[in-house]
């Protein structure tokens, strides 16, 4: 079966939950305005895409490549990014809504998030090591057996986190998100 190549294309205010997207692997290709809603993006490969203002929400990933993909202002409820292609997994997610997504057993290392929401999202057994949650809302967001040694709290908020049950050995964390790691302790912190 051969697989379509389409490079460099501009793809504006398309509806794909209506339209269809060809199997394909996209290259440098942008995705402005676009729906991918519960659209069965499976065996579909992405390398240097953007997708600017698109909802992908309960979108199909299964073996989906996303090698240096750009997701700015997006909406990506409940994804399950652990049934994606894990070779070359690079993916950068600016001003972002991830909630009820799902990163569980991933090396995140090659994933950046800066300013997203991330509520109930589920980092279970994830590697985080050095990651940083850069201005992230991480409310409900579920942290069990999870690396993230090293990790940057500092200006994340609304993140519980059991260091009994996570590594967080040289995580840092700002003085007004020390309570996030109490929460297990049923405290009062004034």
């Amino acid at each position: 079966m051969n697989i379509a190549f389409i490079d460099s294309q501009k793809f504006i205010g398309i509806d794909f939950s209506k339209t269809h997207l060809e199997i394909a692997d996209y290259e440098y290709c942008t995705f402005i305005n676009c729906t991918f809603s519960e659209v069965d993006l499976s065996n579909i490969s992405f390398v240097e895409c953007e997708f600017d203002d698109c909802n992908l929400s309960l979108s199909k990933i299964y073996n989906t490549q996303f090698k240096e993909v750009t997701f700015k202002h997006c909406k990506l409820l409940g994804l399950r990014f652990e049934n994606c292609n894990k070779y070359f997994f690079e993916i950068k997610f600016i001003n972002s809504i991830l909630n009820l997504s799902s990163f569980y057993q991933l090396d995140l290392k090659n994933v950046k998030m800066n300013s997203c929401s991330l509520q109930e999202l589920d980092f279970t057994e994830a590697n985080l090591k050095g990651f940083n949650f850069k201005d992230c809302d991480l409310s409900k967001a579920l942290f069990e057996r999870t690396n993230l040694e090293s990790a940057d709290f500092r200006t994340a908020y609304n993140y519980s986190i059991n260091p009994e049950n996570n590594n967080i050995q040289k995580a840092k964390f700002s003085q007004s998100g020390i309570s996030g790691l109490l929460t297990k302790y049923n405290i009062e912190i004034e």
